[in-house]
């Protein structure tokens, strides 16, 4: 037809999909991106009216000064990015190097914050992506991290007038190159460490135990893995443990924090943190654990402490990325 609007077409589009991180340590930038996380009918599941009091009059005056000082411990402040940006970058880069196919394009989004959903749905349909596959860097699924980046994508395509087709990876808690992934890394770890472990714990991010009585299966995903890895890795006991908890009601137990201060008096004074279910470095496994964790555990008499890196960049973990991605082409 003539004057057809140009259209590009015939290309696929992979959009690796992480959490989210503040743009930067400003107080402001910590209040909105605490804002769009915290708004989330998944992650937070009471009355709204009731929480969008709570959020506005409270916690978004309060929290971002907390929050702010958290992030300012672990930002790259020689290239002002989080790690969670940086490795998640670093991961889209070498995942795209190693697919030889030139109709396929990878790129990264944000649930939360920046780059958004949105804008990279609609840069890779721009650039003639009419099949879309979208992986979600949550190894267990939950309503609050898996279903929620879903919930975006449905948002989206339900605006486009030509939606491109769309398959979504799902879990991946028992994929044999993730266990094996995370096998190495707790391998490659002690071999660098000057004494034994006693224990190593497991932490994942907790939820709210109310979800899990719902039917939530993120408990049971977080378990699996635990225990996939401890048939592979035998020499020292795996204890799954959740952190991160938010509020005053009942989460999933056993606690991190609550059971680094108990180790010690148990006689476990040495003790390595692996976080699996986290895909990058971030002010969770950072800030949280390799700081406050390593804190609170050696103010309770123990005597080493370490964390075990997340698989980030490092080749396994793109190994395992291509491997999904090649997989549900």
């Amino acid at each position: 037809m003539e004057n057809h609007p140009k259209i590009n077409f015939g290309k696929t589009g992979v959009l690796l999909i992480n959490l989210g991180t503040p743009d930067s340590t400003n107080w402001l930038d910590i209040r909105k991106y605490l804002k769009e996380f915290l708004s989330d009918r998944r992650v937070i599941e009471i009355n709204p009216i009731l929480w969008k009091i709570i959020l506005n009059t409270f916690i978004l005056n309060f929290r971002p000064s907390k929050t702010a000082k958290a992030y300012k411990e672990i930002w790259m402040k020689d290239i002002n990015m989080s790690p969670l940006l940086y490795y998640t970058l670093k991961q889209t880069e070498k995942v795209s190097k190693n697919m030889s196919d030139k109709n396929l394009v990878v790129d990264f989004a944000m649930r939360y914050g920046n780059p958004s959903i949105k804008s990279k749905i609609k840069a890779l349909h721009d650039d003639g992506c009419e099949n879309l596959i979208i992986l979600p860097l949550y190894p267990q699924y939950a309503a609050a991290t898996t279903a929620t980046v879903c919930d975006e994508v449905y948002r989206t395509l339900m605006k486009m007038r030509w939606q491109p087709s769309l398959k979504i990876i799902p879990h991946y808690e028992s994929e044999p190159f993730y266990i094996e992934a995370l096998v190495n890394s707790i391998n490659n770890k002690i071999k660098t460490l000057s004494w034994k472990p006693d224990l190593i714990l497991a932490s994942y991010h907790g939820i709210p135990k109310k979800y899990f009585d719902k039917g939530d299966p993120y408990h049971c995903y977080c378990h699996k893995t635990t225990r996939l890895i401890s048939e592979k890795f035998t020499s020292i006991e795996i204890k799954t443990t959740f952190q991160s908890r938010f509020g005053p009601q009942e989460w999933l137990k056993p606690y991190t924090d609550k059971t680094l201060e108990e180790l010690p008096k148990k006689g476990i004074k040495n003790v390595l943190t692996i976080c699996p279910g986290f895909s990058s470095d971030c002010v969770e496994t950072l800030e949280e654990i390799s700081i406050q964790g390593k804190e609170s555990f050696m103010e309770s008499g123990g005597e080493n402490f370490d964390m075990i890196p997340c698989l980030n960049d490092n080749d396994d973990h793109i190994k395992l990325l291509n491997t999904l991605i090649k997989r549900n082409i």
